[in-house]
């Protein structure tokens, strides 16, 4: 049972399924060793990193991640400046801490990219092990690093899937297994997409904590914006990609009576490329619904929830509920993994999610809503995730600036739509992108073995 706050989470970048995911998975394995009373014979803990955690985890930060969940570090609570400093002394100590108990830790040794192995389940694959004394087996878990900071075990991949209900929480009042279920909903209730969910946020938690969550994360997003726009300098990795957020910004700030409209690409380009500079360079974002295409709905919310506080608050919730909702519906029915799906799964969820939601800000209907989170999606369908050098820079931060764009576009196409002009539903495009996903070749997905990142050399 999946909520929206579980859509959007707060961590570090610059990868949701390769750097929060395993961070989390690295946490949960240590839990389960706890539980087990087995931290006081552990003498050892090793990692094995599978299929595309391998294939670009030095570029995603995969290695430190997991050091840091071995380490008690909670990808929504972590400092990336703490962070560094506890890698550096894990590194230069050559050991890790549980419990209280100091172990030998060797990450050259001790994680193992696994890169030729690439599971049937996922292509995320992550095994830990940890052992005795005297090298004896003591644990051994698998788990899989699904996208968006969502993780799951092997028996729970291994569950017949459940695609026909979409609820978050039990008993949910208004549950949905479909844009077309969540419309004839909207339809007989007079409801809104945002009352809808809304409601069934209300069956898990009381209303007000629900409100402050999304609070918390809108707070999450301007932040990471905000810090996008006053850092300067290269980032990190060795592609010698400069900031360039800072720049716009300047700009935009030296000409605070020039057209809007003209400038429009500009205040959107600005703020995606913001969060995307941040997330590459390990700062604290939000998935939405990931890492790679963060950048997408905090830009365009920012650009149009700018008003008086209370107003802008009020418009912030209801554009993250009905962002969420869609994103829902892409993560129960299809999949929001970069290595699953390519980058259509990521930066085209991200289009089609924003989209919606801008849509519903600017008085859509549900049915003009769904409209525009279809187009969002639409041509957006078969995008490549092909990052340059392993890193999530080239072309992830332009093409979070470009999404951002395409996003306010297709809600303006979709409020021009009536529901008889409308060809392709929501349910449709979800699935042929799943189904694109599936056919697409897997050098084409997180994999940095096809596409641009063959074609550019690294500089």
């Amino acid at each position: 049972m999946l909520s929206v706050l579980d859509i959007f989470r707060i961590g570090i970048g610059p990868s949701s399924s390769h750097t929060v995911g395993p961070m989390r998975i690295a946490r949960r394995f240590i839990r389960a060793m706890t539980k087990r009373g087995l931290l006081p014979q552990v003498e050892r803990i090793a990692a094995e990193l599978q299929g595309s955690l391998a294939l670009t985890g030095v570029g995603h930060g995969t290695i430190d991640a997991t050091m840091l969940g071995l380490a008690g570090f909670a990808p929504d609570r972590t400092d990336p400046d703490q962070a560094a400093a506890a890698l550096a002394k894990i590194r230069e100590d050559m050991q890790l801490t549980l419990a209280g108990r100091a172990i030998g830790f060797d990450p050259g040794r001790d994680i193992d990219l696994a890169g030729h192995v690439i599971p049937d389940l996922h292509p995320n694959g992550m095994v830990m092990r940890a052992f005795g004394a005297k090298g004896q087996l003591l644990l051994e878990k698998t788990y899989f690093s699904t996208g968006g900071g969502f993780v799951a075990s092997k028996a729970q991949l291994m569950r017949p899937p459940e695609r026909d209900l979409i609820s978050t929480g039990p008993p949910a009042p208004h549950p949905f297994g479909s844009a077309a279920e969540l419309l004839q909903l909207c339809s007989e209730e007079s409801l809104t997409i945002m009352d809808i969910i809304l409601a069934n946020e209300d069956a898990i938690r009381p209303r007000a904590d629900t409100m402050s969550g999304l609070d918390r994360v809108a707070q999450a997003m301007g932040d990471c914006i905000d810090r996008g726009l006053s850092q300067e300098g290269v980032l990190p990795g060795g592609l010698k990609v400069h900031r360039r957020a800072p720049g716009l910004w300047r700009g935009l700030q030296a000409n605070p009576q020039s057209n809007e409209r003209e400038q429009l690409f500009d205040w959107l380009n600005c703020y995606a490329m913001a969060v995307n500079e941040e997330n590459a360079s390990g700062g604290r974002v939000v998935t939405a619904p990931t890492n790679g295409a963060a950048g997408i709905i905090p830009a365009v919310m920012r650009f149009y929830c700018d008003a008086d506080e209370g107003d802008c608050r009020d418009r912030r919730r209801q554009f993250l509920l009905t962002a969420g909702a869609i994103g829902l519906l892409y993560k129960q029915r299809a999949s929001i993994s970069g290595a699953e799906m390519g980058c259509q799964g990521e930066v085209g969820v991200a289009c089609s999610m924003a989209a919606g939601a801008l849509a519903a800000l600017w008085g859509g209907s549900p049915h003009q809503v769904a409209c525009a989170a279809e187009i969002g999606m639409e041509h957006n369908l078969g995008l490549t995730c092909d990052p340059v050098g392993g890193l999530v820079q080239v072309p992830c931060i332009e093409r979070n600036a470009i999404g951002a764009v395409k996003a306010v576009n297709a809600a303006r196409l979709a409020l021009h739509r009536t529901e008889a002009e409308t060809c392709v539903s929501l349910d449709q495009v979800i699935e042929t992108m799943r189904q694109t996903g599936l056919d697409m070749s897997s050098k084409y997905k997180e994999t940095s073995q096809g596409g641009l990142a063959v074609n550019v050399i690294e500089c």
